[in-house]
């Protein structure tokens, strides 16, 4: 063979290092060697903080929590709100009780000092109230206001609204009833005059319907009996007097009054019925009371 010359050699080697494979390189022995089967591996120049395909990414849970059934306490219910039914007091003796609010309105009546009334409205300087079963006026000049708390029941309210018109209506000793005890009305019954049986006879029953007998000492075993210290407004008293004080039994039962709270009573004894306060000489004739509704 004929030997090349050392510079043809020289070409030819370059010659071949163009033809080696990619990853491939020369030794100084002339022999290849691949990057894949070197002992020292490259080490990847990527962020650590770069996720790879291979890392799950954390999601927030949106799962919804589960509902809790822990049965809650029920609130504890709001008080109900208390209520006022208001009354006007004379200051003095003479007070006019006029049809109309003014001075201009007839005089229907006189009122005495300490005596009360309801307070069914006010025009002006004017209150309005009943009298002798119509509705009046008394100027508010003469008189100071208080207030007792209303029952819940509204019977209650019904039978004493009932009542308070009869104030000024004169007492009349032995007056016809409205019925004879068992609910059949009588003759000659009118609303212009009563005793104090008739008349709280007449308010329950036209105010609730309740039949009552014709007496105080018939009344007296109605109805269900009461503590003197559990009275209750609407409940009715009943009480002894002067001429029957030294009787026995039932028959010392000689008054009746309503009771409307704050030791104020509606009755009617000797002059006319009216609103006042339980004198220490009545509390000394007490005997019991009864609720009727």
């Amino acid at each position: 063979m004929k030997k090349l010359s050392k510079a043809a050699a020289i070409a030819f080697v370059l010659s071949l290092a163009f033809l080696l494979p990619v990853g491939c390189k020369t030794n100084p022995t002339g022999e290849t060697s691949s990057e894949e089967n070197s002992s020292s591996e490259s080490v990847p120049d990527v962020d650590s903080s770069v996720q790879t395909p291979d890392e799950t990414p954390t999601l927030p849970d949106d799962t919804p929590e589960p509902p809790d059934d822990t049965p809650q306490p029920e609130p504890e219910p709001e008080p109900p709100a208390k209520s006022y039914a208001s009354y006007i007091k004379c200051t003095r003796d003479g007070v006019n009780i006029r049809a109309g609010a003014g001075t201009e309105f007839p005089v229907l009546g006189s009122a005495e000092k300490d005596t009360a009334y309801v307070v069914a409205g006010k025009t002006g300087n004017w209150y309005k109230t009943y009298y002798k079963n119509q509705t009046a006026y008394i100027s508010a000049s003469y008189v100071t206001v208080f207030e007792i708390e209303k029952s819940d029941d509204t019977r209650v309210e019904n039978v004493l609204w009932e009542a308070y018109k009869t104030i000024g209506v004169p007492y009349v000793y032995g007056a016809v009833r409205l019925h004879d005890g068992y609910g059949n009305f009588l003759k000659g019954f009118t609303t212009s005059k009563y005793d104090c049986s008739s008349l709280v006879q007449y308010v329950f029953y036209q105010a609730a319907g309740v039949v009552l007998q014709t007496t105080t000492r018939s009344q007296v075993v109605q109805g269900a009996y009461v503590p003197r210290d559990q009275l209750s407004r609407g409940d009715c008293i009943y009480f002894t007097n002067s001429t029957r004080k030294d009787y026995t039994g039932i028959e010392r039962v000689g008054h009746v009054a309503i009771y409307l709270g704050d030791n104020y009573i509606l009755h009617t004894a000797s002059d006319y019925a009216r609103i006042e306060q339980i004198s220490s000489l009545r509390w000394s004739y007490y005997i019991e009371t009864r609720d009727f509704l």
